[in-house]
């Protein structure tokens, strides 16, 4: 298949199929006329960079991963099951990030602007900063209260969403 055909399928520019090319993630073959021809192989293995990007994964992570595969022949699903092993504890530490950050934003995250009044009681004068840059309790650190000795993850219950938009909370009433 063409390079277009390959674009409109897999939902990307031809531009994108190009620099995947580039990279050495994909890799097209030439007809007589010297474009660029692809095999229905292909589809998956562009699909599987897509997703893998998603997910957050770097280029050279998949890559790496790409080169596992058999050159010789068109991956089996134990392949692709194989390749997707690897990153099972990677897949899951992200997940467990994006639920901290989901069910804690609205409170204290240990990133010392002690903006919040929970930034008081839970962070008081900034002790996460003592653990490291960044938002130390989305990621992981037990949170720092006056008494070292009582430190420990606050369960954070997620936050129930309302029927009204923000927009409408702040719209006053006629």
């Amino acid at each position: 298949m063409s390079i277009g055909e390959l674009a409109r399928r897999c939902g990307v520019a031809t531009s994108a199929i190009r620099y995947y090319e580039a990279e050495g993630l994909l890799q097209a073959q030439r007809n007589s006329a010297g474009r660029r021809r692809f095999v229905r192989a292909d589809l998956r293995r562009l699909a599987f960079i897509l997703a893998a990007q998603t997910v957050g994964l770097t280029l050279a992570q998949i890559r790496t991963a790409l080169a596992s595969l058999p050159a010789s022949r068109t991956p089996t699903p134990a392949d692709w099951e194989q390749l997707s092993s690897h990153w099972q504890g990677q897949l899951e530490a992200r997940i467990q990030a994006m639920v901290r950050l989901r069910d804690q934003l609205g409170s204290c995250i240990g990133c010392g602007c002690l903006s919040l009044k929970h930034c008081a009681l839970f962070n008081a004068q900034d002790a996460a900063g003592a653990k490291g840059p960044g938002a130390r309790y989305l990621m992981g650190d037990p949170v720092v209260t006056g008494d070292p000795a009582a430190s420990q993850p606050v369960p954070v219950k997620p936050r129930a969403s309302s029927p009204r938009s923000s927009a409408a909370r702040r719209a006053k009433p006629e």
